[in-house]
């Protein structure tokens, strides 16, 4: 078992909590990656070396996403069948918690389970304010965007079994949102989840947390608020040629389809561009895609305006409500079956063998290791 430590600018918890942990399951390993903390911190990055710890560095601050990278690369490369923990450097995640994610993952390997375990907060007690508002942003944000509920989207101590560490790698992020585009991104590559409640812990007011709960949140959320400028340009083109269409001819459904395939051009390119510009498929094949669920769209967006007009709503607030209610629908269509990754066997079809196979070994210009094996 590896239990992986990010560590930017830490204070002195961190090799205290190098010492709980091995004192507390001496079959664990622990690897720190400074993350371009600078000199100032080299004494307390020493001092965990000192207790056990392994300790890589990046030569400068890159972000917490690709800390968690760089430690993975050293996991497969020289533990290659072991677990991992994540957890926190600033002493918010407690020793007892850490090995009960670790004995979690040891219990599902015995079982022949492959799940990302989480270890999510309830949140009671006193809990600072911008914690609070950050988390309560990033569950109702992660709930829209991903289509499931989790009651914890910021933990950083998470249980990932071996076979998961291969995708692991592979996701995009180098920062805060690198963690959060796993969590999005798990059910859709069919890998497994599950929640461990742990204690609520922050000290000093979470002074030590580099996360900005506005920002940070708003740069997880990115995609989805792409997503919703580029439906409201489509929307504001698909009502004005609705009007202009119905105005000229009088036709309500011909003039719905008229304006729906200029506005699905338009929200098309759009996406491609701008909202999902990580796809791998062709355009052909998106636009294939694209043109089924347009219309699969357009079929109950004709439905649910016929119908609230007949109930004596005015056109303009028929097509607001209709739009609102496919919005949810469309992203998740497009997100996954439009623009996602060709299906490739994943870990959902890995047999839950004690390894896939290495994605390559570490990039040794992007971090040093502290110490030899």
């Amino acid at each position: 078992m590896i239990v992986l430590v990010p560590a930017y600018e830490p204070g002195a918890a961190l090799p205290s909590l190098v010492t709980a942990v091995r004192d507390a399951d001496a079959d664990t390993e622990v690897v720190v990656v400074d993350d371009g903390s600078g000199p100032s911190f080299d004494a307390a990055f020493a001092d965990a070396e000192r207790r056990g710890a392994t300790v890589l560095r990046h030569p400068a601050n890159r972000g917490k996403g690709a800390a968690i990278k760089s430690g993975l690369d050293h996991v497969l490369e020289a533990h290659p069948a072991e677990d991992v923990v994540t957890a926190d450097a600033d002493g918010q995640h407690t020793v007892r918690d850490i090995v009960r994610v670790a004995d979690a993952l040891r219990e599902d390997a015995v079982s022949g389970r492959a799940a990302l375990v989480l270890g999510c907060r309830g949140f009671s007690g006193r809990v600072p304010l911008r914690s609070r508002i950050g988390n309560g942003i990033s569950r109702r944000l992660f709930r829209a965007a991903a289509g499931w509920r989790l009651s914890d989207t910021q933990t950083g101590l998470r249980g990932i079994p071996a076979d998961v560490i291969p995708w692991m790698r592979d996701q995009p992020g180098e920062r805060f949102e690198y963690e959060q585009n796993v969590l999005l991104r798990s059910h859709r590559d069919g890998v497994e989840t599950r929640e461990l409640q742990i204690d609520t812990v922050y000290l000093d007011d979470n002074a030590s947390s580099h996360f900005r709960p506005v920002t940070d949140s708003l740069r997880v959320a990115l995609p989805l608020v792409l997503f919703a400028g580029s439906s409201l340009v489509a929307f504001t083109v698909d009502t004005l040629a609705l009007l202009l269409f119905t105005t000229l001819t009088g036709w309500l459904v011909p003039s719905i389809i008229a304006a729906r395939l200029l506005s699905a051009s338009v929200n098309f390119a759009t996406n491609r561009r701008f909202v999902f510009p990580r796809h791998t498929r062709g355009r052909l094949t998106a636009a294939s895609r694209y043109a089924l669920l347009a219309v699969a769209l357009l079929a109950s967006n004709i439905v649910w305006i016929d119908a609230l007009t007949r109930f004596g709503l005015p056109l303009v607030l028929a097509k607001i409500t209709t739009e609102i209610v496919l919005f949810v629908t469309s992203y998740g269509v497009q997100k996954t079956f439009v623009f996602g990754p060709r299906t490739s066997a994943g870990p959902a079809g890995t047999g839950h063998s004690r390894r896939i196979a290495k994605t390559g070994a570490m990039d040794s210009e992007a971090f040093t290791t502290g110490r030899n094996h």
